[in-house]
């Protein structure tokens, strides 16, 4: 099993940044890909950013350029960091680990832009 502790969130203004952390627990070596989702009220759930074991990225198009996703050397904890913040981007994060035991989800962090 997969444990995930995220942290990062908080309120922000407009153009500003934030650095979203996650570090995963248990049985790490499983984990293939890492990432963050958003979810935003009344919207579903959506991708914003995966990093692969082998360091392969995706970006959601809506972030490409502001947000860049990475990880430490051990590939414990994968981070996000955010910039040029739109009022949009105001949505609750999840950390997701994809593994061979199955997926995993964070408790998710709140991110909030303010105008």
């Amino acid at each position: 099993q997969v444990q995930l502790v995220e942290s990062g969130g908080g309120l922000v203004q407009a153009g500003g940044s934030l650095r979203l952390s996650c570090a995963a627990s248990g049985s790490i070596f499983s984990i293939y890909t890492m990432g963050w989702f958003r979810q935003a009220p009344g919207k579903q759930r959506e991708l914003v950013a995966t990093i692969t074991r082998g360091g392969r990225i995706n970006y959601a198009d809506s972030v490409k350029g502001r947000f860049t996703i990475s990880r430490d050397n051990a590939g414990n904890t994968v981070y996000l960091q955010m910039n040029s913040l739109k009022p949009e981007d105001t949505a609750v994060y999840y950390c997701n680990a994809a593994s061979f035991d199955g997926p995993c989800w964070g408790q998710g962090t709140q991110v909030t832009v303010s105008s």
